[in-house]
């Protein structure tokens, strides 16, 4: 019998542990955050466009979201202009804001079953994410 060694999955590059840590620390300091639960989307696409307006400015983040012809825009957008109105409750000068952070999560899944020839069946599985918007003041 041998040993049993941790598996390369147990253990995080230090890559993913810098992000992490600079995640945590946008969160600490971000004044405004909005999050919306449970969206009947896959977060899969919505990400495609979270990772595009990550760092960019509220303006155009709302812009480019605007004019997109993906199913995930108007999610965030409606995230984002949460996130606005909490800053605004916040007294924060809302021309400065910038998208500190997105993150778009995987939530749970709806699973459900097609009728398929046989009398076999074929499952279909419905997807739902989290959205997070972190907004902080330019510098």
């Amino acid at each position: 019998m041998s040993a049993v060694e941790p598996t390369k999955a147990a253990k995080k590059p230090k890559r993913e542990k810098a992000k992490a840590e600079a995640r945590k620390q946008a969160r600490a300091a971000a004044p405004a955050q909005a999050h919306a639960k449970g969206i009947r989307i896959s977060a899969r696409k919505v990400r495609v466009l979270a990772d595009q307006i990550r760092g960019k400015s509220v303006d155009f983040a709302l812009t480019f979201l605007a004019f997109q012809q993906r199913a995930g825009a108007p999610i965030q957008k409606k995230a984002i202009d949460s996130a606005v109105a909490n800053a605004d409750q916040r007294k924060l000068d809302l021309d400065k804001l910038l998208v500190a952070d997105i993150q778009v999560d995987k939530a749970g899944m709806m699973r459900r079953y097609l009728p398929r020839a046989h009398g076999r069946a074929t499952p279909i599985r419905k997807q739902q994410s989290h959205v997070h918007v972190l907004l902080a003041e330019k510098n």
